[in-house]
């Protein structure tokens, strides 16, 4: 089978446009908006996450599979014989693009879209905003096969991580393609022993109240989809002082190396949509509007005009947006140098909890390994809309992680670690504090009381008294970490204090409740150091 892949760009019907043919004949199917730009709509309108299987060597395989995904991986055999028939004879599309820009490790994504739906070819445009133009670059070579117009009883994405292959059936979501293709590199990356992250990546110029010298920080944002990490990676954060600013390098994912590095991935964003506005949001905003950004189940009425809150549609909506439309904030690289070109690493891990988690918190390197595997946060809607809203948790925030968990935390610790003296870890909850919800006896939630929730100015605050170093700390009596005592500006973090939220009987049970969630999630890992498991209070 991978042989009839690698041999598919030859066949008569596979052709391979250049882009500009590719933008013309995508854009007929689509509507064009107020600025320029264009909005297609898919049938689906999220990841097929609970369709989506791997399949190889028991590594690959240790998975706790679904009854459907069990399903799917029997019939694989089955599978992969109608689909070898079928690329032979369906028309397909060609697209060829580089995954990063450096000479260690940048693979060669091979597209091929079926355009027997012609539509289609909106999938192949997309994907070849989000990656460059092939270069002469080491590797390795990975392929992704789209049949969007599979049966959709049999919809699925089987995943080959081995062979670098993935097969996309009967789905038209884009961001299958695009996370197919950085799930084959994360898995592929690993093995050259660096690590795939999911994480947002930029450089901040920040003046230090102590010395007034203006010091080059490295900035590293995990979180998992609609919890920030594209609108913070994509904030200047207010930092107005001489000599301040920022580079915006990565949204989505980088590859960690042992130095501190990390390599970027992507020159277009995928940007969720929801609640863009030029107030709160004015870099993206700039890109969003931009000609060059493409929008997929956006919501555009006849006369051209985009509502970012018109979730009519979907609460999923989509924007490829360029780097380069970022102006003066985008960074001249996509990579991120080494710690020891940098005055500090900072990591923050965005969290959305909505009741005790504190809206800020300072981590050591134990603590912040093990927020790593914690991966606390809520259900999007982009990988499953059903639950959207509800708790999760995610080793790394990252859904696309093939092969052994603790590998990944373990790892990542050993990185930070060499570096005690410039890396900063934060938890940073734009979830919020204050939440009361009452379990009915059907299973339905009322909220009792509502979230106070940080907004984005106030989260941009934070972190630029991060980089100033104009936050005051103290313990936090409940979890081990430190808690901001006094932030110099631009919030009153008193007021999302979670004492003043609850009573102390409520305090202790929610505390005990979270630690007790903690500490069963945690034993699923028994090879994870035992100086992370042991991190938090």
């Amino acid at each position: 089978m991978l042989e009839t892949i690698k041999n598919l760009k030859g066949l008569p019907n596979v052709k391979e446009p250049s882009f500009q043919a590719l933008r013309s004949q995508a854009e007929i199917f689509g509507t064009e908006t107020i600025w320029g730009n264009y909005n297609f709509v898919s049938t689906v309108k999220n990841r097929s996450a609970g369709l989506t299987v791997y399949t190889g060597s028991d590594e690959v395989m240790n998975r706790n599979w679904s009854a459907r995904q069990r399903e799917i991986i029997k019939g694989v055999p089955d599978t992969l014989r109608l689909i070898q028939e079928y690329i032979k004879q369906a028309p397909f599309i060609y697209v060829r693009r580089n995954m990063g820009k450096n000479n260690v490790f940048s693979p060669l994504c091979n597209l091929f879209v079926s355009v027997q739906r012609k539509e289609m070819i909106r999938l192949a445009y997309m994907w070849a905003q989000t990656l460059s133009p092939p270069l002469d670059t080491p590797g390795p070579q990975q392929y992704l096969v789209y049949i969007p117009e599979w049966q959709e009883k049999d919809r699925q994405i089987l995943v080959f991580p081995e062979v670098s292959t993935t097969f996309v059936l009967g789905s038209d979501y884009y961001g299958e393609s695009k996370k197919g293709h950085l799930r084959m590199a994360m898995w592929n990356v690993k093995q050259q022993g660096m690590l795939g992250l999911h994480a947002g990546s930029k450089i901040i110029y920040a003046r230090d109240t102590k010395t007034n010298n203006i010091k080059k920080y490295g900035i590293l944002i995990f979180g998992l989809t609609a919890t920030g990490k594209t609108t913070h990676s994509c904030h200047d954060h207010g930092l107005d002082l001489p000599g301040e600013g920022i580079e915006i390098l990565q949204d989505d994912v980088v590859f960690l190396r042992k130095d501190g590095s990390c390599l970027g991935t992507e020159k277009g964003f995928y940007l969720k949509t929801e609640g863009v506005n030029p107030q709160t949001q004015p870099v993206i905003y700039q890109a969003a509007t931009s000609r060059d950004c493409i929008f997929e189940n956006v919501f555009v009425n006849y006369r051209g005009e985009v509502d970012f809150d018109n979730e009519t549609l979907t609460s999923n909506g989509r924007g490829v947006m360029q780097r380069d439309d970022f102006g003066k904030l985008k960074g001249e690289d996509i990579n991120l140098p080494p710690v020891a070109d940098l005055d500090g690493l900072i990591i923050l891990f965005i969290t959305r909890r909505n009741n005790i988690v504190p809206i800020l918190s300072k981590l050591n390197l134990e603590q912040a390994a093990c927020a790593f595997m914690l991966g606390e946060s809520i259900e999007s809607s982009g990988s499953d809309p059903k639950r959207a809203g509800e708790s999760v948790r995610e080793v790394g925030t990252n859904p696309f992680i093939i092969g052994d968990f603790a590998e990944e935390g373990n790892r990542f610790y050993d990185i930070i670690s060499q570096y005690p003296e410039k890396v900063e870890c934060y938890l940073v909850n734009t979830g919020g504090v204050g939440e009361i919800v009452e379990l009915l006896d059907d299973g339905a939630k009322v909220v009792k009381q509502k979230v106070l929730r940080p907004e984005i100015p106030e989260t941009a605050a934070n972190i630029r008294n991060i980089v100033r170093g104009t936050i005051e700390w103290e313990k936090e009596p409940y979890f081990g970490t430190l808690v901001p005592k006094r932030v110099a500006e631009g919030i009153d973090i008193d007021k999302f204090n979670p004492q003043k939220f609850y009573t102390a009987t409520q305090l202790e049970l929610l505390i005990n409740q979270l630690k007790e969630e903690r500490r069963k999630y945690m034993e699923q890992f028994p090879k994870l150091y035992p100086l992370i498991v042991k991190a938090f209070k």
